[in-house]
């Protein structure tokens, strides 16, 4: 019950300070409205029709990074108010603390990622899954926002101020999107280059992703192989993020 509890309290958060929502959804935005734009153009040699659907897979994660590390901003924000410590001396479970967290992170990505697939509408994407690609769709995006939540979660209990954790977020977040199928196709990429980008968990749930929602296709080895790699991550990242908060409390 716990959770739930710092659930709530993490949503009320949030929608008192909405402005993070507006500002992590807003890069993924001018990216869906004026990159695709601009780039769509140089786009069609490649037989890409429509440059906005194709980009939008890697928006939806671009969107999930964003989302998520704004919930490492949460943890200054609250520590300068002191209601941060003052959660950590309630008779609550860590575990609980750090669900509360990162599944208010997990909802926020939801939501900016309901936003981002509206606006695409607007760019004559069209949505090829079914219902059940869609709940695949969903828990996808769940298991790698949930995975992003932590490390965020994580990284932000190390640093010690929003300045150095914006750049060191911004230091993971550049190369792993660009690294990855998210901007253009890379089959003609091959080399270190090209080893690096299939290397890249995040490029197998974009093209997972592409997959589901363009072509409607559901590829269940891909799938399972993307929630393997996810699940992992994710329960290894959490263990991270616990971790370092009962550090926190023994300082």
């Amino acid at each position: 019950m716990s959770v739930f509890v710092l659930l709530q309290r993490n949503i009320k958060w949030r929608f008192h300070n909405a402005f993070t929502i507006i500002v992590t959804i807003l890069q993924p935005v001018l990216w869906l409205v004026l990159y695709s734009s601009v780039a769509g153009q140089t786009m069609r040699h490649t037989g890409i029709e429509n440059y906005t659907a194709f980009l939008l897979p890697g928006l939806v994660v671009l969107v999930s990074f964003s989302a998520c590390s704004s919930g490492g901003i949460m943890n200054y924000m609250r520590k300068s108010d002191g209601s941060f410590y003052r959660i950590l001396i309630a008779p609550i479970s860590r575990s609980s603390i750090v669900l509360g967290q990162l599944l208010e992170a997990v909802l926020c990505t939801f939501l900016e990622v309901g936003i981002l697939g509206l606006l695409s509408l607007l760019f004559s994407v069209r949505i090829a899954a079914d219902i059940v690609g869609i709940f695949f769709i969903v828990v996808l995006i769940f298991f790698l926002a949930f995975f992003l939540a932590a490390l965020s979660y994580s990284i932000s209990l190390i640093l010690p101020n929003e300045v150095i954790y914006e750049t060191v977020m911004n230091a993971i977040v550049l190369p792993i999107f660009f690294l990855s199928t998210a901007l253009f196709p890379v089959d003609d990429v091959h080399g270190i280059l090209g080893s690096i980008i299939n290397f890249n968990p995040f490029t197998h749930a974009i093209n997972a992703l592409r997959t589901l929602i363009l072509y409607g296709r559901i590829e269940r080895n891909d799938l399972l192989f993307v929630f393997a790699i996810f699940i992992l991550m994710g329960g290894i990242s959490f263990g991270w993020a616990l971790h370092r908060l009962k550090r926190e409390m023994s300082l």
